[in-house]
């Protein structure tokens, strides 16, 4: 497609299909948007609790490469791990702000 066929097209779109587009975007950014918090905050909290239990020890991990066990069991690599999933629930917490700000903003 060439630039002229885009601005073509551009000038072609009456405003009430400009507005219905922009609200189409706008939506599947805020679905998108919210998307992003879930998978973030199940992140996070899969990786924050997971070093800690059991199932920890009994991953495919350590039995693999032996040589890895001191590091998959050592409780630096785990508190490394649990903060990584601290960070993925802060970044879906504040996607979340963001998003809601956007939502009552947009309201006004």
């Amino acid at each position: 497609m060439s630039p002229e066929s885009t601005n073509a097209t551009s000038e072609a779109e009456t405003p009430a299909e400009q507005s219905k587009t922009s609200r189409f975007v706008r939506w599947h950014r805020r679905v998108l948007g919210f998307c992003l918090v879930i998978f973030a905050l199940e992140l996070g909290l899969f990786l924050l609790v997971l070093p800690w239990r059991p199932a920890w020890e009994l991953n495919w991990i350590p039995a693999h490469f032996p040589d890895l066990d001191g590091i998959w069991q050592n409780g630096f690599f785990r508190g490394a791990v649990s903060g990584l999933g601290i960070l993925n629930i802060y970044v879906a917490l504040a996607e979340l702000f963001n998003q809601l700000r956007a939502l009552f903003a947009e309201e006004k």
